[in-house]
Parts: structure tokens; sequence; C-alpha cells
């Protein structure tokens, strides 16, 4: 039987001394291996290759057949690991909190603990006919954030 501890092994031996590190590692019934690679860097096609191979040839189809994809989380998959956050600074999130409410803005830090994120949005002020830009920066911890994505821009 093909085990996740047998997959990060085999991976890890491949990007020792590297920015790579393992994101995830699914193994699903018929041996369906998925790994997820993540770097501080861009992950090129060429390494989730060589990883697919490192993996392919320490592995006997003979004895148990699988099917194995090796990539990069891509842009639609939430953030999952405060190094990704410190990857992304500098472009915008949406987050939804453990709370309940959503959070839209640029990421101006991140580090182990949590993230701080510049947020623009308009309120009525009484009084006033025209609503107010209000700006804050909000500091979150990752505990307090369900969920998190990078919101592609294409202006």
């Amino acid at each position: 039987m093909i085990t996740e501890n047998t997959i990060r092994g085999l991976v890890a031996e491949k990007i020792e001394g590297t920015d790579y590190y393992i994101l995830e590692v699914d193994i699903k019934p018929g041996n369906n291996i998925k790994v997820e690679l993540e770097s501080l860097g861009p992950v090129s096609i060429s390494d989730c290759v060589d990883i697919s191979r490192q993996i392919e040839h320490n592995l006997d189809r003979d004895a148990e057949d699988f099917s194995l994809q090796v990539s990069s989380p891509g842009l639609d998959k939430p953030l999952r690991d405060h190094r990704q956050y410190i990857k992304n600074v500098g472009r915008n999130l949406k987050i939804q909190r453990t709370e309940g409410s959503e959070l839209e803005g640029e990421l101006i830090a991140a580090n182990e603990e949590g993230i701080k994120v510049f947020t623009k949005r308009k309120e009525r002020v009484p009084g006033k006919k025209k609503k107010i830009t209000i700006e804050e920066e909000v500091e979150l911890s990752y505990e307090k954030i369900r969920q998190a994505k990078i919101k592609i821009n294409f202006k």
C-alpha cells in the first residue's frame, strides 16, 4: 500500500535544500496520488516534472498501480500556509473570517502569526450627502481566517 509518509519522504529527498515545500499530499482510493508543491518563488513545470519522476522511479507499478499528479495549488485555491501569505504580500485578498464577515483588501504584511490587510470602504456619514471613503489596516491572526483567496484583477 502506498502511504502518505512514503510520498512525503520521496518528495522531501528531491526538494531538500530548495525553497520548495509540500503543501498537500492526497491519496484517494485506487492509489490516485495528488501532490501540491509551493515555493516562495514561482513553481515551474519542469520542477513538478522532476518531482513526479522522483516519485515514479521509486514506486513499483508492478506491485501497485497508481496515478500521479504533481502541481502547484493554482490561483483559485485558498491560501493554506503562512508562507503562501508571505509570498503574496502586495496582492488583493478576499477573506472570510471565522465569525462570518468578509473582508477585501491588499495584503501588506504577513508573518508566522498573522496578516495585515489595507482596506477601503465607502460609508454614509450622518449629515452628509456623499459617502466617504474609510481606509484602515486590519490585523488578523490565522485562527480568525476561515478562508482567504487571491482576488484576481484584470485591470
